[in-house]
C-alpha cells in the first residue's frame, strides 16, 4: 500500500471510531430524533451543492425506491436506535456491538443462497455471536439488554444496506445517493426536532453535532471515496476491524468509561469471528476484485 493509501486508511479509521464518543456526549442533550435531524441536516446543506453542480440527479429517478431502502436501513433507522440506545449504554460498547457488522453480513448472505458457508465461516459466525453473549453477560445490566437489541438491529441494518447498493445501486451515482439519504432522513425527522428543540444546551453538545456531520459524515464518505480509488473495495473494508478499537480507546480514555471483563474477552472473540466469517467474499466484480462486506456507502463501510 502507498504512503497515501496508509494515510488514508489511518484517517478512515480514526474518523469512524468517533462517532460513538460524539453520539454519547450529545444525546446527554439532545432527543435521539433531534440528533439526528441535526446531523443530516448540515450534511445536507454541505453536501448539496456539489451534488446540484456535478447534474446527475435525474440517474436517481429509476432507482428511487432502493435509494430510500439504502436509506431507511443505514441512516434513517440506525442512526436513531444508536443514538437512543447510547443514552444508557457506553459508547465504548456501542461500537463493540456494531463490530458485529460483517457476522450478520455472511448469515443474510447465505440465507439469500449468495455465499456458501464453510467450516471455516461457522466457526467465525458461532465466535462472533458467543464474543455478543460475553459482552451481554459479563458487566451489562439486564435493563441494558433492550439497549443491546436497538445496536443489534442497527448492525443488521448496516449488513443490509450494502447488499442493496451492490445489488440494486450499482449503477446509481453515489454521491447523489449519499446526498439523498442525508436529505430524506432530515426530512423524516424535522417535524419532530423543530417541535423538539432543547431551550438550551452545552457548548460540547453543539460540537458533537458539528463534528459528527463534517467530521464523521461529509469528509469521512469525501477520505473514504479516496481510500477505494486508492487501494480498492476489498482492503479498504479492513478498517471496519480497526474503528472498534478507536471507539473503545476514546470511550475509556475521554469519557472514564470500564474496561470491563466482558470487554476484555468479548471484543476480541467478535473481531476474530467476524474476520472467519466474511474470509470468504462475494464473486468477482469489476477488474477482478471481490465485493467486501463493508461496500456499502459505493465502496464504503457502515458508518454510524
Amino acid at each position: 500500500m502507498s504512503r497515501r493509501g496508509w494515510v488514508l486508511f489511518a484517517a478512515i479509521a480514526v474518523i469512524w471510531g468517533l462517532p460513538y464518543f460524539f453520539i454519547r456526549i450529545a444525546v446527554r442533550d439532545l432527543d435521539p430524533a433531534t440528533l439526528v435531524f441535526m446531523r443530516t441536516g448540515l450534511a445536507s446543506v454541505l453536501l448539496l451543492p456539489f451534488a446540484v453542480r456535478r447534474r446527475r440527479w435525474r440517474a436517481l429517478i429509476d432507482h428511487w425506491p432502493y435509494v430510500l431502502a439504502y436509506t431507511v436501513t443505514e441512516i434513517t433507522v440506525p442512526w436513531f436506535l444508536l443514538a437512543t440506545a447510547e443514552q444508557r449504554l457506553t459508547s465504548s460498547l456501542a461500537g463493540l456491538l456494531v463490530a458485529t457488522v460483517p457476522i450478520f453480513g455472511a448469515l443474510i448472505a447465505w440465507g439469500r443462497g449468495h455465499e456458501h458457508l464453510g467450516g471455516r465461516r461457522v466457526s467465525g459466525l458461532i465466535l462472533g455471536f458467543a464474543g455478543v453473549i460475553i459482552l451481554a453477560g459479563v458487566g451489562v445490566k439486564g435493563s441494558n439488554l433492550v439497549s443491546m437489541g436497538e445496536i443489534v438491529i442497527c448492525a443488521i441494518g448496516y449488513s443490509v444496506a450494502p447488499m442493496i447498493v451492490s445489488r440494486r445501486l450499482a449503477t446509481a451515482p453515489s454521491f447523489e445517493v449519499v446526498t439523498a439519504s442525508m436529505v430524506v432522513t432530515a426530512l423524516v425527522y424535522m417535524p419532530f426536532a423543530l417541535t423538539h428543540l432543547p431551550r438550551r444546551f452545552h457548548a460540547e453538545t453543539a460540537e458533537s453535532v458539528a463534528t459528527l456531520a463534517v467530521v464523521c459524515t461529509v469528509l469521512a464518505f469525501m477520505l473514504f471515496f479516496a481510500l477505494i480509488r486508492e487501494i480498492g473495495p476489498t482492503r479498504a473494508t479492513v478498517v471496519t476491524y480497526v474503528n472498534p478499537a478507536v471507539a473503545l480507546l476514546l470511550g475509556i480514555v475521554a469519557l472514564g468509561e470500564p474496561f470491563t471483563l466482558g470487554i476484555a474477552i468479548g471484543f476480541p472473540v467478535i473481531i476474530v469471528g467476524s474476520i472467519l466469517a466474511t474470509w470468504a467474499k462475494a464473486p468477482p466484480t469489476r477488474h477482478g476484485e471481490r465485493l467486501g462486506p463493508a461496500e456499502a456507502a459505493f465502496g464504503a463501510i457502515p458508518e454510524p
